[in-house]
């Protein structure tokens, strides 16, 4: 009777060995990240420009995990991620596909044309429970002329991106780090990386000033709506250039609004609207104020400006 006792002990005994066995955690990890460029940016908006571009990049990561934060509950380490390409490989590559599609001439003559120097600080994705996957591509941006002189100061480029999925789900950390650097690439001011290729054909047009065209009357058509609608819009100029002076606020009407107006801007030319901006303010009673800033150059070149707020309420 004792032996069978003792049997039927070390069977339960084996039993909740497996099965604690079954349900402890891996070590680690192991998986790879498919880089993709999921971008789409605007066809040919800056074909036809005078001077090409070439493009340089490096990693400047301090961190070059693809995954650095990871609090998953099925391991008690970071995964072992690779990606199925070299990340500054991918990089150059997908600003060289993203920039073509949109016109720009990447065969360029070192002589005459112009260098678009792109530093990458951040690319990885994290996973953080109740939140799911987090990508983050930071890229720093600047371009010289052939001179080696700064023409577009050194600016940050930043796209994040979130998707849900729990932690073995490495599909949804790959689409949060797509994502993450296809909105990294449209943060970058491409008109005014634009504005320093343009050789301006209108220029031409007026005999014998060819680089300094008074555009002091700039004729915009504005297409502006709000959600709710019934918000108060203002614009107003915002120079750092010299030859144009800063302008206050100034009211145009409530949303929905659409008309031509005619932006009376002194001092502004071809040379120094990459230095301009136009601001645009919605504001509506209970609900926080909105802006946005628009290149005086794509003004010039469109000559419209259609944009949708959404206002959010303010907590009472």
């Amino acid at each position: 009777m004792k032996k069978i006792v003792a049997l039927f002990l070390i069977g339960i005994l084996t039993s909740m060995s497996m099965v604690s066995s079954a349900k402890k955690p891996s070590a680690s990890l192991h998986a790879t990240i498919n880089l993709a460029l999921t971008a789409t940016p605007p066809v040919k908006k800056y074909a036809n420009l005078a001077y090409g571009i070439r493009v340089n990049v490096r990693d400047e990561r301090a961190d070059k995990r693809l995954i650095q934060v990871y609090d998953g509950n099925t391991t008690t380490k970071l995964p072992d991620v690779q990606a199925n390409s070299d990340v500054m490989a991918f990089v150059s590559e997908g600003a060289r596909q993203y920039m073509r599609t949109m016109g720009f001439n990447l065969d360029a003559d070192i002589a005459t044309d112009y260098l678009l120097q792109l530093n990458i600080s951040e690319f990885h994705v994290d996973f953080l429970s109740g939140i799911g996957w987090s990508g983050t591509v930071i890229l720093q941006i600047s371009v010289s002329d052939h001179n080696r002189t700064l023409i577009y100061p050194n600016v940050e480029a930043e796209g994040r991106a979130t998707t849900s999925g729990d932690a073995t789900n490495f599909v949804a950390a790959n689409t949060a780090l797509n994502q993450a650097y296809a909105n990294a690439l449209a943060d970058i001011d491409w008109d005014r990386v634009a504005f320093f290729l343009h050789q301006a054909k209108e220029n031409k047009k007026q005999a014998g000033n060819d680089n300094e065209v008074p555009l002091d009357q700039v004729t915009v058509h504005f297409t502006i709506d709000s959600r709710p609608r019934g918000a108060d819009i203002y614009w107003r100029v915002v120079s750092n250039t010299p030859e144009v002076k800063n302008q206050p606020y100034k009211y145009l009407q409530t949303t929905d609004y659409e008309s031509t107006e005619t932006l009376n801007i002194k001092g502004l030319t071809r040379e120094n609207a990459g230095n301009v901006q136009i601001e645009i303010k919605v504001e509506k009673d209970n609900f926080y104020p909105k802006s946005t800033k628009l290149s005086v150059l794509s003004l010039i070149d469109d000559n419209d400006v259609s944009k949708m707020f959404k206002l959010v309420p303010m907590e009472e």
